[in-house]
């Protein structure tokens, strides 16, 4: 069956994937953003309507239209969340917000992580704000039956963006010979899943009644340690033995303040999905991208793209500092 899907965003790293895999789906898409991407341009049989979300010209832009499905990637609080429901009721079918996966309760209790794993994060307000908006639509999918579907992604990627503390500069100084950072002790464990598939995974959940009212994570299957995931990417680099130094996340956090939400309120935690939930519906896929693969796609696309490498000074020296610390 053939929908009409309005994704506001759709540029984005997972976006544009399940933009991409909705239209080879046999989907009409539009996208709703402020214009298109570089990085991540949009397929030519995407209707393309240009506005800022949070502007005034969004309801008479997209005045007296209605969709099957709309997803909504770019609402980050409540209040956002707020304005585009009150934009769509009674103008969609299905309702989809992409929450996150972070959201889910810091250090985790139990593993593997299900959709019914509480949500408190007390170290990062993106999280905190995620988990706001997803009280929000439960409240309206119970007074009103709203007709929302909660998604969950947990740390997804493609080429475009690089996946460690220190982005490019992890990659500029593995390939410098220089010591780079890992969290911790680099054996906790941690889920990545490449943007095509979680796209693979996303796009059956649209226009299906059983997904309606409900909340799903996804996820890839694949649970690696840091150590490991530095290393292929070091590999993927050309650099056969990285000098991986490890040191504590809350020292790392110290060093570079920026860091620290997104390292102690998420990556240094170990975490495995229960993914049964959403291959209940979407099912006949299996991972296709492994990450090993992955690391290679990344490397290829910044190699591809000179001012993608960015190597960050403050952080590059804190990372100097950082090492002469643990190496003594």
């Amino acid at each position: 069956m053939s929908l009409t899907i309005l994704f506001i965003g759709g540029t984005g790293t997972i976006s544009h994937a399940c933009v991409r895999r909705a239209l080879t789906t046999g989907h009409r898409v539009t996208v709703l953003n402020r214009g298109q991407s570089a990085l991540r341009p949009l397929p030519p049989d995407v209707e393309l309507v240009t506005a800022d979300i949070r502007g005034d010209d969004v309801a008479s832009t997209l005045a007296g239209r209605t969709f099957d499905v709309v997803c909504d990637f770019l609402s980050y609080t409540p209040d956002h969340l707020a304005r585009g429901v009150s934009q769509w009721r009674g103008r969609t079918g299905q309702y989809v917000f992409i929450s996150s996966a972070s959201a889910y309760s810091k250090p985790v209790a139990r593993l593997p992580i299900v959709e019914s794993t509480p949500l408190v994060n007390p170290f990062w307000q993106y999280s905190r704000d995620k988990a706001a908006c997803e009280d929000l639509l439960m409240g309206l999918i119970r007074s009103e039956g709203f007709p929302a579907t909660i998604v969950r992604p947990s740390h997804t990627y493609d080429g475009g963006m690089t996946l460690t503390a220190g982005g490019w500069t992890d990659i500029d100084r593995m390939r410098r010979g220089a010591p780079v950072i890992v969290l911790g002790d680099g054996t906790s464990l941690w889920t990545l899943t490449h943007a095509s598939d979680f796209a693979a995974w996303f796009v059956p959940l649209l226009g299906d009644r059983r997904a309606v009212g409900d909340v799903f994570h996804i996820t890839g299957d694949e649970v690696l340690p840091w150590d490991a995931i530095y290393t292929e990417l070091a590999h993927a680099a050309g650099v056969h033995s990285p000098h991986l130094v490890h040191v504590a996340s809350a020292t790392i956090a110290r060093a570079l303040p920026e860091l620290g939400p997104d390292l102690l309120g998420d990556k240094a935690h170990s975490v495995i999905f229960d993914n049964t939930k959403v291959r209940s519906i979407a099912t006949g896929h299996a991972q296709k991208v492994p990450f090993w693969q992955g690391a290679r796609e990344i490397v290829a696309f910044h190699d591809a793209h000179p001012g993608l490498q960015v190597v960050d000074p403050v952080a590059d020296r804190a990372f100097d500092a950082l090492a002469e610390a643990a190496l003594g």
